[in-house]
């Protein structure tokens, strides 16, 4: 996550939330900070001090973007670190607590909660996973299947859970599929074009069976994405592959099967759930007076 990319993210995120009306003291050039439930109970200039506590155990992530959210609409505020990113932590933890006026700290809760809260789920379940198939020396991966616009957030959130990033986009890894062999007329000829047009970029072929695999391995790919193969196809495709090209395993996978894969002897578990289905982690915004 970059700086500007963070910060851009604070400002729309902050921005759905906040509609119209005079702006908050510490953010005058927002365009949009009005909140009128606080705006209407909490006198002006009123301090306190709120703390961001884990309402269920689990792995957290996102806790420095939810200090700049706060931030954003308190720059003075006080922020004490209770967490850091990659924590376990337990019900009743408290992970940040910060100290300004009400009217900012209250203004700025959905915004941080939503952000922590989301990436926090996604490093919860990330650790599971990697728990899941410790010492077998395979790596737990994510996908690109990420909400639009949060990618950087989660895949952040991913290896906070202990796991690692696949690709980012469709730039930095050729994933060739049955249709680019259907156009390209084989996995040769495909693997080919991608080294004569990209040749800096590491070639992946999703394979089905073991002979695609081989067909693969001898075509020049540097990985193959072994889709929906039962542990005992995994198994053949590792010994028939022999180290010459990494393995990755996806499709199908669930935590009540992935020690059974990893222990196939393949590379890498993709695992599209760690962003498309993780559950997000209960967080909560406590203000306490004065």
């Amino acid at each position: 996550m970059t700086e500007a990319w963070v910060a851009e993210l604070v400002e729309r995120t902050l921005t759905e939330d906040l509609t119209g009306g005079p702006p908050l003291p510490g953010a005058p050039d927002l365009a949009v900070t009005y909140d009128v439930t606080s705006a209407a109970t909490v006198p002006a200039g009123q301090l306190g001090t709120a703390d961001l506590v884990a309402r269920a155990d689990g792995v957290v992530a996102g806790l420095p973007v939810a200090a700049r959210v706060f931030t954003r609409l308190a720059p003075g505020a006080t922020l004490t670190a209770g967490a850091t990113d990659g924590d376990r932590v337990a019900r009743g933890d408290v992970l940040l607590t910060v100290r300004g006026p009400v009217r900012a700290l209250l203004a700025a809760e959905r915004s941080a909660l939503n952000i922590a809260s989301r990436a926090s789920g996604i490093a919860t379940l990330t650790r599971r996973w990697v728990d899941a198939v410790e010492g077998t020396g395979a790596v737990v991966l994510d996908t690109r299947k990420t909400t639009p616009g949060l990618r950087p957030l989660e895949k952040y959130a991913v290896r906070c859970g202990g796991g690692s990033n696949k690709r980012m986009g469709l730039y930095d890894v050729a994933m060739v599929k049955d249709n680019h062999v259907a156009a390209a007329g084989s996995v040769a000829a495909a693997v080919a074009a991608v080294r004569e047009r990209a040749p800096r970029v590491p070639v992946q072929v999703e394979v089905d069976v073991p002979a695609q695999a081989v067909e693969a391995v001898e075509a020049g790919a540097d990985f193959l994405l072994c889709d929906n193969m039962p542990p005992a196809v995994l198994r053949e495709v590792v010994a028939l592959v022999a180290g010459r090209a990494e393995l990755e395993a996806t499709g199908g996978l669930s935590l009540h099967v992935a020690r059974a894969v990893a222990e196939t002897g393949v590379d890498y578990l993709s695992v599209g759930a760690l962003t498309h289905s993780a559950p997000i982690l209960d967080l909560a915004l406590d203000l306490r007076a004065g």
